[in-house]
């Protein structure tokens, strides 16, 4: 049983790293006409695998037994949220290993319900009516819209970031449950992000943080001077950490251009980098 325990242990983080759906980046000249659109919410992904709760590299949550009191019984797929432009706060409490009483401004909101049979607005039938027979205020569903062409794509992005959100995710309704990043889920963005190690901070004479000296999965160094507060200037983030940043190209050195500090990933920390 220990061995067992030893195994899950080990294990449950690779298998449900590589058992959840990623959407790839869209570039505009995809189809995406009749899919269904939704608000990509930033927050932290919640995977639930009937018992437990995890992030999507598939280290265990510690939320209340009375926020999961009425989950399903099967796997969901979900953000870990509160409200837009509060990412810093939900990491705070999504991550904490002592269940604590602020996980009553989290919400659950789910996207898809892995390994349910049919499409995909079949599978979310699937919790809809689980819902109906077993309410609970901190599940969710996110809400989804059919996409009629290019048009409405730009005009509901538009609309999304106005009301301070980050982007869309565009996914083809038809297609049965498939797992690892696939051409028929699509992120929509103005900009692309991505995550790099802090190695080295570079100060101005007053002492405050000029720039992070990042180094991405890809062995690139570069400088990130901009997005901080001045709260972050002055505690700025330690060597070693995993911080996210966000970027609109690359250079013919293969750095981010117009390179902007977002938040430090903290549910990323000690992971394989």
């Amino acid at each position: 049983m220990r061995f067992l325990q030893f195994l899950l242990l080990v294990f449950s983080p690779i298998l449900i790293a590589q058992t959840l759906q990623l959407p790839k980046i869209y570039k505009g000249d995809e189809n995406i006409t009749n899919w269904m659109m939704s608000e990509k919410l930033d927050g932290i992904r919640g995977y639930w695998n009937g018992k437990k709760l995890f992030t999507k590299r598939g280290k265990i949550l510690y939320p209340p037994d009375w926020f999961i009191k009425n989950f399903p019984p099967f796997e969901l797929d979900g953000e870990l949220w509160t409200t837009q432009n509060d990412f810093e706060n939900i990491q705070s409490i999504v991550m904490t290993k002592n269940p604590s009483p602020r996980w009553k401004q989290i919400s659950y909101n789910i996207f898809e319900v892995p390994n349910a049979k049919g499409d995909f607005p079949t599978r979310l039938l699937k919790i809809r009516n689980w819902l109906k027979k077993n309410p609970t205020k901190f599940i969710k569903i996110i809400p989804q819209t059919i996409c009629k062409g290019q048009k409405e794509l730009n005009i509901f992005l538009n609309q999304v970031i106005k009301n301070s959100g980050e982007g869309i995710i565009a996914k083809n309704p038809n297609k049965l449950y498939f797992t690892g990043r696939d051409k028929n889920s699509l992120k929509v963005k103005k900009f692309y992000d991505t995550e790099g190690k802090v190695i080295a901070h570079n100060y101005r004479k007053s002492g405050k943080l000029k720039s992070l000296v990042i180094e991405m999965k890809n062995g690139v160094i570069f400088n990130l001077g901009g997005g901080f507060s001045e709260k972050q200037r002055e505690n700025p983030p330690a060597i070693g950490k995993i911080v996210t940043f966000k970027y609109y190209s690359f250079t013919k050195n293969k750095k981010p251009k117009f390179a902007s500090f977002l938040r430090v990933r903290e549910e990323l920390q000690n992971d394989n980098f």
